[in-house]
């Protein structure tokens, strides 16, 4: 379960990573809708379930999935929405989080693979 999790999240933080990009590589473009990725919302209807049921289980994750959107901007235009040092420390910040994600499911392989070892002693 830690495994799908934590590929999910790594996933979201690809997508995002792309979002962000295309939000700084158009902050010029006139009429550019922003990018944004729908995962957290999805994370926490899991999370819901995790404290109604007292477990999370695959089931549960099914219809957790990252996906990219647009955002859609409340009375200002899409170019007045995008501020390029805000989306830099937004790649920057979700860099961050990808590298402890990787190092996340790095320690939890090798956790596994301590368990296979030892029990093949």
């Amino acid at each position: 379960m830690t495994t799908a999790a934590l590929s999910l999240a790594l996933d979201a933080a690809s997508l995002r990573q792309q979002a962000i990009s295309a939000n700084i590589a158009n902050s010029e473009t006139l009429g550019y809708v922003p990018l944004k990725v729908s995962f957290e919302d999805q994370l926490e209807d899991a999370r819901r379930a995790l404290h109604d049921q007292g477990r999370l289980d695959a089931p549960s994750l099914a219809g957790v999935e990252p996906r990219i959107e647009h955002v859609v901007p409340d009375g200002l235009s899409a170019h007045d929405q995008i501020r390029p040092d805000i989306e830099v420390a937004a790649l920057a910040q979700n860099a961050v989080q990808y590298q402890a994600l990787i190092k996340g499911l790095s320690k939890h392989f090798a956790i596994l693979f301590e368990a296979v070892g030892d029990g093949k002693k």
